[in-house]
């Protein structure tokens, strides 16, 4: 295990254990004064979740009512962090096999796109078709039809072909909205697969705002996963994700280096491809920070950092919207975020 921490040995075990249990503290902490009833999170490092005591677990609870504590393996709706799932499919379906390019007009795979000028760059990189940045995840979903263009399945179906059972994220549902058939290529999925994805959704975190430091339950949307939204997780099925990316076979090193590279513009983007890119100044200088976030209002909020030449990534997930709140994420700055300044104070300072 390879996190360096500033105030202390980290080649030393009971430094590494005192540093993920004062971690802990402070997401429980944190946890308490932004209003979240429950959450989980987990740190990866080189592939392979932290099993330092505190490395990854949960906090609060999944369901308040039931007292059911949340943990490691509570799915969470994850709502526009979905983004990540979209455009890797995107570049694996088409832009890996030589039939897009990334400045080609949405028009040409989604004929009837009401705005002509807009290309497939464009939306992964939530850019207005005048290059401006303009977040927009409605937007960023339109690339669902190109997608499914590539692959002649609905995207679902892709996502959950592709991405979830290929990296055995078992704990992963593609969206709420699951039964019938679907064009293209008239897939539907089995009673077995229905039945193991409502097993999950059973087990789903309930949702919840906070009125005045009361818990009030609410309802994830009804949705089906697109690429910008709908899909339900856990921290481990994610850091499955996260550690997948850096092996061959999911995306070329190409697109890969693509996906996480700040995008150009009349003025450089906050963002990659489905990713936002930034420079992050630490104390051994520059290096790129790659994050991707949701803010579901008054249901869920969740948000990934990712320090890539560090190998490090830190994944949290909650069952209301205190982890964005507060913070102008869309803004493209993760240094709004006290959650993203609290894991990057402890592990890259």
């Amino acid at each position: 295990m390879l996190i360096t921490v500033a105030t202390s040995a980290a080649s030393s075990a009971s430094a590494q254990t005192f540093t993920f249990t004062t971690f802990q503290r402070y997401i429980d902490s944190y946890r308490e004064q932004f209003g979240i009833p429950g959450l989980s999170w987990a740190i990866v490092q080189g592939g392979e979740v932290v099993t330092v005591q505190g490395g990854s677990g949960g906090s609060g609870k999944q369901d308040v009512e039931a007292n059911i504590a949340a943990n490691d393996q509570t799915p969470y709706f994850i709502g526009n962090l979905s983004q990540i799932f979209g455009s890797t499919l995107l570049l694996e379906k088409c832009y890996d096999q030589d039939t897009l390019e990334l400045g080609d007009q949405v028009t040409r795979w989604v004929p009837d796109y009401p705005d002509q000028a807009t290309t497939v760059g464009q939306l992964l990189t939530h850019q207005s078709s005048a290059g401006t940045y303009v977040y927009d995840p409605t937007r960023f979903a339109d690339l669902t039809a190109v997608v499914e263009e590539c692959a002649d399945l609905p995207y679902r179906h892709v996502l959950a072909g592709e991405i979830f059972d290929r990296l055995g994220m078992t704990r992963s549902v593609p969206g709420r909205a699951l039964d019938g058939v679907l064009n293209p290529g008239r897939a539907s999925f089995t009673a077995a697969e229905l039945a193991r994805y409502n097993d999950v959704i059973g087990q789903m975190a309930r949702n919840y705002r906070t009125d005045r430091g009361v818990p009030a339950r609410t309802t994830a949307p009804l949705l089906g996963a697109d690429a910008s939204n709908g899909a339900i997780s856990t921290v481990l099925d994610l850091a499955k994700f996260d550690t997948a990316q850096r092996l061959p076979g999911l995306l070329s090193r190409e697109a890969l280096t693509v996906m996480w590279t700040q995008a150009g513009g009349p003025s450089p983007m906050p963002t990659g491809l489905g990713w936002f890119v930034q420079n992050y100044k630490s104390a051994s200088g520059n290096e790129p920070l790659l994050w991707q976030f949701d803010f579901t209002r008054d249901v869920s909020s969740s948000l990934i950092i990712k320090l890539p030449a560090r190998d490090l990534t830190f994944i949290v997930l909650a069952n209301s919207d205190g982890l964005a709140r507060t913070a102008n994420l869309a803004a493209g700055d993760a240094l709004a975020s006290p959650w993203a300044k609290l894991f990057l104070l402890f592990f890259a300072p």
